[in-house]
């Protein structure tokens, strides 16, 4: 599986206070759309994924409903989170 920049360059360093804009998936739309639920930081969604027990069917799901996203942008963003955990947890 290919990655694109954003994924590479998010998963190859500590998060620290990453906006939400910084995950692989998330654009300027739906990182707005995360920011208005509360969701600003990379880590504050970092935090859902583990809530939710980095279950990648129930964190796509959690993602289109707070954010409308798509198939794409779901699983882009979980394989990113995935994949930061991984190196650094």
């Amino acid at each position: 599986m290919s990655t694109s920049q954003k994924h590479r360059n998010f998963t190859s360093e500590p998060m620290s206070e990453k906006p939400v804009t910084e995950l692989a998936g998330i654009g300027e739309v739906l990182g707005q759309r995360l920011k208005d639920k509360g969701f600003d930081l990379a880590y504050v969604v970092l935090g859902q994924f583990l809530v939710l027990k980095k279950n990648k069917e129930m964190f796509r799901d959690w993602l289109k409903d707070t954010c409308s996203a798509n198939a794409k942008q779901t699983s882009d963003c979980y394989s990113c989170l995935k994949e930061w955990c991984d190196n650094f947890l």
